[in-house]
This record gives structure tokens, C-alpha cells and sequence, in this order.
């Protein structure tokens, strides 16, 4: 799932991201504005395409859901493990909402929801797809795979369109589009990370369907019936980018540009994918120093 956490996500290949992240949970010893400098010095492209006066907000929502994320996904823990930290998670975001609490980040992160007005619920709906990436790892349905996307990354949407101000049920139901899309993209981009790590997002029904089974996933086959089954997965994912571009017409300014060039970064992934025959096993598709620049040109116009 922000970057806001998305455009981070698509071109960490290109950045410093291990420098945020060894700073990320040092609340005790450096404060928000010390993290949202840390932030943008090693992210100067969404330094400028964020306004000054969004930048630690931003910041903060960033820690929120990259520090979930690692609990769930990060290290060696045992699930019992990982979702007691996430419980205790959750607990220390509700105390920062009610005035309690020590966590520097956590009190900044809910000051920021109190005067921008965002809804929590977007947030507990993130802890609660982060649990499931601890306990499911496998999909019987694409429903249920949309049911998924809709706490783990639509949430994320949802909280930059109320940050900046942006009310329009149709502008909202968009973002839904192009977050799902986002977060699929991601998924087969990691289809064999993902594998390693015991989880299969291709739901079992489409998997029957195109005749593949398990041990073609396991094996890694490069096969005409998984090629099939990718091929399906990654056309659909692209309708939705294309029917959540409608998205921008809600959008101005900096704040557009990072919008049109993250979804830019989304459909160049599925473009790659498509190039390698819908080969997710032999190479990741991931974005280039040439592709970065160019996505972004193309965003400004």
C-alpha cells in the first residue's frame, strides 16, 4: 500500500528508501520534524511535488502505514507475534486520538487527523488488511481480493482527497479504482516475492479456471496456462486504471501531477509485464532511472 505511499513504493528501486526506514521508529529520539526531514531530503521529487504546507502531514500518514506494514510483513516474527504488535498498534493510534499516549508520531499523526477533519476509520481499516496479510495468504475469488484492496489500499486514497480538501463522492469512488488497480499492480509485479513468503494473490477460482495449480506456481513454470491466467489479471487491472482516471479532472496542481505519475508508474509495471510475455517469473518488473524521469515529464503535461 502513501506516497505519497504508492509512488515511494514504485520507484524505491531508484531512491534511498533503507535510510527512511532505519530512521523510521526512532520516536523516542527524533521528533515529527525531524522525520519529515529525513523524509523529504531522501525524496526530493515528492518534496517538490508536495506543498510546503502538507509535508508533515504527509510525513506522518507515511509512518502510520509504513511502520504497519513492516510489523505485518518485516522480519522473522511468528504471526501470534505480529499480531499482537499490531493490536498494541492500533491501541496506541486510538489513545493518540483520545489525547493519550507518548508516541511522538502517533500524537503528531493525530493532531493532523483532528484539524484536517480525516476519517480514523480509513486508518483502522489499513490495521485491519495488515492483520490479514499475517493470516491470509490465499484467495478463493477476485471479490475477495476487492475486499482486500478496500482496507488496504483505498484507505490510502481516501485520507490524500480529504487532506487536500477533496469531497466529491464520484472524485472518491475513482480513487477506489486507481488505489485497487495500484495495489493489484503491486501484487503481480510480486508474484514471486509473494510466493516465497507462502502467499498467492490470483484467486483459486480464476486459477481452476486457466487450469494452473499449485505445483506450476511452485515450480515457477513459465507455461501458456499461468502466462493466461497473468494475462487476464493484468488487463483487468488496467480497465480499472483506465475507468480511475477520471480522477484527475477532481485534481489541480502539484497534487495532480503526483497523481497522473503514479498512475503512469502503474501502467508502465503492466506494460512491462506484458512485454515479458507475462513472464512473472524469470524477471520482476520494476521502473528504471529513464523510466522515472520520463513518467514524471509526461505527468507535468
Amino acid at each position: 500500500m502513501l506516497r505519497l505511499y504508492f509512488i515511494l513504493e514504485l520507484f524505491e528501486e531508484t531512491q534511498n528508501r533503507a535510510y527512511l526506514l532505519k530512521n523510521l521508529t526512532k520516536t523516542k529520539k527524533k521528533g515529527i520534524n525531524d522525520f519529515a526531514k529525513d523524509y523529504y531530503e531522501n525524496f526530493p521529487v515528492a518534496s517538490f511535488l508536495i506543498p510546503k504546507a502538507y509535508r508533515k502531514d504527509i510525513a506522518a500518514i507515511y509512518w502510520f502505514a509504513r511502520s504497519a506494514d513492516d510489523i505485518a510483513d518485516e522480519g522473522n516474527l511468528e504471526p501470534e507475534k505480529r499480531l499482537a504488535l499490531l493490536d498494541k498498534f492500533e491501541s496506541d493510534f486510538k489513545d493518540a486520538l483520545n489525547g493519550s499516549g507518548e508516541s511522538v508520531y502517533f500524537k503528531f499523526l493525530a493532531e493532523t487527523i483532528l484539524i484536517n477533519k480525516l476519517d480514523p476509520k480509513n486508518f483502522t481499516n489499513l490495521i485491519s488488511a495488515f492483520k490479514q496479510d499475517v493470516t491470509k495468504k490465499n484467495y478463493s475469488t477476485f471479490s475477495e481480493i476487492l475486499g482486500y484492496c478496500a482496507r488496504s489500499a483505498n484507505p490510502v486514497g481516501r485520507i490524500l482527497l480529504e487532506l487536500f480538501n477533496i469531497a466529491d463522492e464520484e472524485a472518491r469512488l475513482n480513487s477506489d479504482k486507481v488505489c485497487t488497480a495500484l495495489q493489484l499492480t503491486n501484487f503481480y509485479q510480486d508474484t514471486i516475492i509473494d510466493l516465497e513468503k507462502g502467499r498467492n494473490y490470483y484467486p483459486q477460482d480464476e486459477i481452476n479456471m486457466f487450469a494452473v495449480t499449485q505445483n506450476m506456481f511452485e515450480l515457477k513454470e513459465n507455461n501458456p496456462n499461468i502466462k493466461a491466467l497473468v494475462k487476464h489479471n493484468v488487463e483487468r487491472t488496467q480497465q480499472l486504471f483506465d475507468e480511475g482516471k477520471n480522477l484527475l479532472n477532481y485534481l489541480n496542481g502539484r497534487f495532480k501531477i503526483e497523481i497522473k505519475w503514479t498512475i503512469a508508474g502503474g501502467e508502465k509495471i503492466l506494460e512491462k509485464i506484458g512485454k515479458n510475455d507475462y513472464d512473472v517469473f524469470s524477471v520482476r518488473p520494476k521502473l528504471n532511472k529513464l523510466d522515472f524521469i520520463i513518467l514524471f515529464v509526461k505527468s507535468i503535461f
